[in-house]
């Protein structure tokens, strides 16, 4: 198993290698990591107590973010490197000042996990969420460096409860940091008890983000006189829809926030749309559909909104829908949701649902225009708290 893992590393790297040639992200990641263990070593040098955080992507910096600010001013000596496997975040937040330094991290390869670490020499690493990185974490369990995953879930369908060689790497885990019971009773059947139910650290990143929201002025007023909904990080499979429902509801404004940028084109021809970057005072009332084309501000423009739809629900799953919750908005979403907890639960608190079809969007909608926002406030308070629980241990 441990050969086809190898090989597996190995043949993704060369798929990105040849997508490279004609993918935007794939030529990202390629780029982002020439050169990369010069920099780490030029960049850390004489520094001596490093701690290591890993994200996969933007979500998970969301969750990995409460984190590192809190462990930063508990420990002001303490330097912070953070990386990123995608170019989803890594571009976004390369110049995060949260941090001491952001790179993006080497491929899962044995030769690379050795060399970054002796580079490196972090006091202790924290992986957030679903990474799990064997031969780097091997190498950190070797030289008894502390490894947490933080902020982690689990579901029985994964490979660790399926193959004896996935859940022997779970040794290399110095402790878990779960957000739920499931989690931990799934992890307890295959032996490991060094394991904390702490729940889900985006509950308080989102907190800290709806008390420091950043006033937009033209999307402040954009939004003022009508009743007005937040599509954000749409699919086009979410975008047929929408320009279905923004044809026949002219008497809503409509902000969406496309995930990819490419599709913005047929987006904007299919709704009459005016780009956010085109935006003035005097043409932002000309439309009732204002498209985000800037990266980066669409959890501070979830609190002009009214209810909230958010996309990829069409596709592998749902985006980020607790960016939205925090304001009290109603969220509607498509048919795949089920792996996500929060998704699960605000649906039996009825503020969010789930839809499947374009009626099913009407009638949904229309359902929310009564909605009382405390249902989704109060669900952010009670699941609050998972950072200090994490840097309480760590």
């Amino acid at each position: 198993m441990k050969i086809l893992y190898t090989i597996s590393i190995q043949l993704y790297v060369i798929a990105i290698r040849i997508a490279c040639l004609f993918n935007t992200k794939a030529k990202l990641w390629i780029k982002g990591r020439k050169a990369i263990f010069q920099k780490l070593a030029e960049a850390t040098k004489e520094d001596q107590d490093i701690v290591w955080f890993h994200c996969a992507s933007l979500g998970e910096f969301e969750q990995g973010k409460p984190i590192f600010e809190s462990y930063k001013i508990k420990h002001p000596t303490h330097k912070i490197l953070l990386t990123f496997f995608s170019p989803s975040g890594y571009e976004i937040r390369k110049n995060y000042d949260g941090v001491d330094w952001v790179f993006y991290l080497p491929a899962d390869t044995k030769k690379n996990a050795k060399q970054f670490i002796s580079i490196v020499n972090p006091i202790k690493v924290i992986f957030i969420k679903y990474e799990f990185w064997f031969n780097y974490m091997a190498e950190l369990n070797k030289k008894n460096i502390p490894f947490y995953s933080v902020s982690s879930i689990f579901r029985k369908e994964q490979s660790f409860f399926k193959y004896d060689w996935f859940a022997k790497q779970l040794k290399n885990v110095s402790h878990f940091f779960v957000q739920d019971h499931n989690s931990k009773e799934l992890l307890k059947k295959i032996g490991f008890s060094n394991c904390t139910v702490a729940g889900d650290t985006r509950f308080d990143s989102v907190i800290t983000n709806t008390q420091n929201a950043i006033c937009i002025p033209l999307i402040e007023q954009f939004s003022e006189n009508k009743t007005t909904i937040i599509c954000g990080s749409t699919w086009p499979k979410d975008e047929v829809l929408l320009a279905k429902y923004v044809e026949e509801n002219p008497n809503y404004n409509f902000i969406i926030a496309p995930h990819e940028m490419q599709y913005i084109t047929v987006l904007k021809n299919q709704t009459n749309a005016l780009l956010f970057s085109k935006a003035n005072s005097t043409n932002i009332r000309n439309s009732n559909v204002l498209i985000i084309d800037s990266i980066g501000i669409l959890s501070n423009i979830y609190k002009y909104g009214n209810l909230a739809y958010i996309g990829g629900g069409f596709g592998s799953g749902i985006h980020n829908i607790l960016e939205a919750v925090t304001f009290g908005l109603p969220i509607v979403f498509g048919p795949n949701y089920q792996k996500f907890k929060e998704a699960n639960e605000l649906i039996e608190l009825e503020g969010a649902k789930s839809i499947s079809n374009y009626s099913e969007l009407e009638t949904t909608i229309l359902s929310f225009s009564d909605f009382d926002s405390s249902v989704s406030k109060n669900y952010i308070k009670n699941n609050a708290g998972a950072t200090d629980i994490i840097l309480s241990s760590i």
